[in-house]
């Protein structure tokens, strides 16, 4: 097995080379089998768009503590709002995670609930303007799934055209002055959606572990690629074919910024076992559930209490 997370031009997703459209999806699939992250270069994000993204981030976190409170995730529901530090422990074992975070869901604030946004001059539209982006590339990666799976570009296409998606800013604080940095950025887990898109400041921290394998430092990344991850309903619609791989953030040397999507379907979407992805005469590994159903069964088993 292969480890190294390889570095994909996806441009031609959007060309109508067929050939190049079929080559980069068999890239993308070889990782998605393999070791469950790539990173992805030639997505569309204008490189201005993403440096503004980090700079808002900033903004928002610098932001005192009774401000951000005010838009707590614990006031507003439904993934959206503020994440305090201390609130989230991925990986029990290890404690509390060492982070803050602020969530923002996909609406249309008719059949969803509106997002919450900081008191911060022109920030809404830079954010939804980015938040927009990143969701059209993530879009775009699925044609590659869906070609690389056997089935017809456009399979997904209905399926996600209104995702439970999330977008979240990251905030790590550098260790106090002369201190070790002690503890866990973010705990050991995986993903529950279809796909993430991460883009980092380039300070490191983030560790992988594939299949059978020790956790590894993912690289650095280009300027301007974001690093993606197969999450567990993807790999449950491929029947297991695709990896989703437990990864971590270390407690980092520095301060830390970081902004993921996560693409989740849309809540009706039907996550069955595609055909492509059982081998004759097996019986698909799962039975056919919502991606809805799927969702809430995640987070009533991460926040179940006994």
């Amino acid at each position: 097995m292969h480890t190294a997370i390889p570095v994909i031009d996806i441009s031609p997703l959007a060309s109508r080379d067929t050939a190049q459209r079929a080559r980069v999806a068999a890239e993308v699939g070889a990782a998605c089998r393999d070791v469950g992250f790539f990173a992805i270069t030639g997505h569309g994000v204008a490189p201005a768009l993403l440096a503004d993204a980090f700079a808002a981030g900033r903004e928002f976190f610098a932001l005192d503590r009774a401000a951000k409170q005010a838009i707590a995730i614990g006031k507003l529901g439904h993934n959206r709002g503020y994440v305090d530090f201390g609130a989230e422990a991925l990986d029990e074992k290890k404690g509390a995670d060492q982070k803050e975070a602020l969530n923002f869901i996909w609406t249309d604030e008719q059949t969803r609930p509106p997002n919450a946004w900081p008191p911060i001059d022109g920030w809404r539209p830079r954010v939804q303007a980015y938040f927009d982006a990143a969701l059209a590339a993530a879009r775009m990666l699925h044609a590659a799934f869906a070609t690389d799976l056997g089935l017809a570009p456009d399979f997904f296409d209905g399926k996600i055209d209104q995702p439970m998606a999330t977008l979240r800013f990251l905030h790590y604080p550098a260790p106090a002055t002369g201190a070790v940095a002690e503890g866990i950025g973010a705990g050991a887990h995986t993903d529950y959606g279809n796909v993430t898109l991460l883009a980092t400041d380039g300070v490191a921290g983030l560790q992988v572990r594939p299949r059978n394998r020790d956790w590894i430092d993912a690289p650095a990344l280009p300027v301007g690629a974001f690093l993606c991850n197969i999450g567990d309903c993807l790999m449950r619609w491929t029947n297991d074919v695709y990896v989703s791989t437990p990864h971590r953030v270390l407690r980092p040397a520095r301060e830390r910024y970081s902004i993921a999507l996560f693409l989740d379907p849309n809540p009706d979407a039907l996550v069955s076992a595609i055909p492509s992805c059982v081998p004759a005469g097996e019986a698909p590994r799962y039975q056919p559930i919502t991606a809805q159903a799927y969702l809430q069964s995640r987070f009533d088993a991460t926040y179940k209490r006994t």
